[in-house]
């Protein structure tokens, strides 16, 4: 095989965006995966799904506005393109930006006008073709020859869908078994859908009201961030859901873990600053001494973080993480004291849940996690063995675009257009427009967040953004609406906090507001 010239990713990728049926999305990449050579896999898999190997190289919607001509002949090859975003990533330092425009400049003159497009909106963030991981998976393990989920699995493990797929199609099922969980190497973690009571979540989880209860546990809901904590001897690593290390912004929590006695462990919990008194303090204060960087050892004095753990995926050269929920819940507990876990109940009775629940609530906590005791641990998945229930109904939507306010916020991006994730299409679907809960400090940070990732010009009325940035809202209710696409509609929808520590494809699906609707209409 000789190298795939970037022509056919762009048209791989034109013609899956083109297709709504899922086997003809699947059928599509399996054959364009199959054409690749071991080093073209990893980057081709990346940009099929509107993504870099590299994550981020420092190139902004500033610098895709001024596109040379195109080339006449499509020359450039999958591996250049990609060696020519590692160049552009590395530069740092005073003149980089120049020299990262210089380098840009002149990838984008090797590319024919086809292929510019491609990659001005693979680097605007705006290539939705739709493929999605689910996709993408599948399209692996056919173009491989081998079963989905051993793709799925070794996904799990490795936490990055193109290492996977270049092992699949290099070496197959024996490939894929050669990925295991790594102590040091962030999974995924597991997720939790969303029910409106504890007795729906108990009745999703597994546990029933009928005469023969199953329990499930039932743990606070901190209002914290999510880690994963990674031991190995005397070495400590601390990552967040999507995957950053910030070791070095939290000693207290790496303290903690190496006084465990254990030699190799890697544990799910969540760290949060709490008062004197041990309410927890606004999410913004958690979020504000995670995200500092400079200062550590004076904020650990001023804004401690206290270390709640709720799971263990790997304990002394033995992983976890196909056990049920008791049994790792068994196994944390045997190596670390109660004051160290998140409080929890374990209890088949929706009448003892609420009593937690509301006990929970009281002590200034969201709400509870409902966690069924026989599942395993879905790295990466929302599966139906964790609900979360939290009072007030919030969702995490993605901010789609935003208009210029008026008045006294005259000259801030303020009505936000928001939009939930739909893992059919691999878009989103608008809900809705709020302007409120937006105080004077929201605006302006949000207007400064939302000039990085605007898509189009900033001086028209309407700001289309990159889909990144997560927002937290609560809203009063659904309500059917032909207005926008997906049928329903925000009531009083109001802004509680941004989630830095949220990606969008993190943020919650149509399908869980359509079901948030239907439970409320029953």
């Amino acid at each position: 095989m000789g190298a795939v010239l970037l022509e056919e990713i762009a048209e791989t990728s034109a013609a899956v965006a083109a297709s709504s049926a899922r086997l003809a999305k699947v059928e599509r990449l399996a054959a364009c995966l199959r054409r690749l050579d071991p080093d073209e896999v990893h980057p081709a898999v990346a940009f099929l799904s509107g993504e870099l190997r590299q994550r981020q190289i420092g190139v902004g919607w500033a610098a895709l506005r001024e596109v040379p001509p195109p080339a006449a002949v499509p020359s450039l090859t999958v591996a250049e393109v990609d060696a020519g975003f590692e160049r552009i990533g590395r530069q740092a330092g005073p003149g980089s930006q120049a020299e990262r425009r210089r380098l840009l400049t002149g990838l984008l003159g090797r590319a024919t006008g086809d292929e510019q497009r491609f990659l001005v909106r693979l680097l605007g963030g705006e290539l939705r073709q739709g493929a999605l991981e689910g996709v993408m998976v599948e399209a692996t393990a056919r173009a491989a020859g081998i079963p989905g989920a051993e793709v799925r699995r070794a996904l799990m493990l490795r936490g990055a869908l193109g290492p996977v797929a270049e092992a699949a199609l290099a070496r197959g099922v024996a490939g894929l078994r050669e990925l295991r969980l790594q102590v040091g190497r962030p999974l995924q973690p597991m997720l939790a859908q969303t029910a409106t009571s504890v007795e729906a979540a108990l009745a999703r989880a597994g546990a029933s009201g009928s005469a023969r209860r199953v329990p499930a546990a039932v743990e606070w809901k901190l209002d914290g961030v999510r880690v994963q904590l990674h031991k190995d001897g005397d070495q400590v690593r601390v990552f967040t859901r999507t995957l950053d290390d910030i070791t070095a912004r939290v000693p207290e929590a790496v303290e903690t873990v190496l006084a465990l006695p254990v030699g190799t462990a890697v544990l799910d919990g969540e760290l949060i600053a709490l008062r004197d008194d041990g309410r927890p303090h606004p999410f913004q204060v958690t979020a504000g001494r995670l995200g500092s960087k400079l200062g550590v050892e004076r904020l650990r004095t001023t804004v401690p973080l206290t270390l709640f753990l709720f799971d263990v995926l790997h304990l002394d050269g033995e992983d976890l993480i196909d056990r049920d929920g008791a049994e790792r819940h068994a196994a944390l507990a045997a190596v670390t004291p109660a004051a160290l876990r998140v409080p929890r109940t374990v209890t088949g009775d929706p009448a003892a849940a609420a009593a937690f629940l509301g006990d929970a609530l009281a002590r200034g906590h969201e709400g509870v996690l409902v966690k069924s005791l026989a599942v395993p641990y879905e790295a990466g998945r929302r599966g139906a063995g964790w609900v979360k229930v939290k009072p007030v109904h919030t969702l995490d939507l993605v901010v789609l675009a935003a208009e210029w306010g008026h008045g006294r916020r005259t000259g801030w991006l303020s009505n936000l257009h928001l939009g939930a994730r739909d893992p059919e299409s691999g878009g989103f679907v608008m809900l809705g427009k709020t302007f409120k809960g937006l105080t004077d400090e929201l605006l302006r940070w949000q207007t400064e967040r939302l000039r990085e990732l605007a898509v189009t010009p900033i001086d028209g009325w309407v700001v289309r953004v990159r889909p990144e940035l997560v927002v937290e809202v609560a809203f009063d209710g659904l309500q059917t609406s032909p207005r926008y696409p997906g049928g329903l509609a925000l009531r009083f929808a109001r802004v509680l906090r941004y989630r830095e520590d949220k990606r969008g494809a993190d943020a919650d699906t149509i399908d869980t507001v359509r079901a948030i609707h239907a439970g409320a209409a029953t």
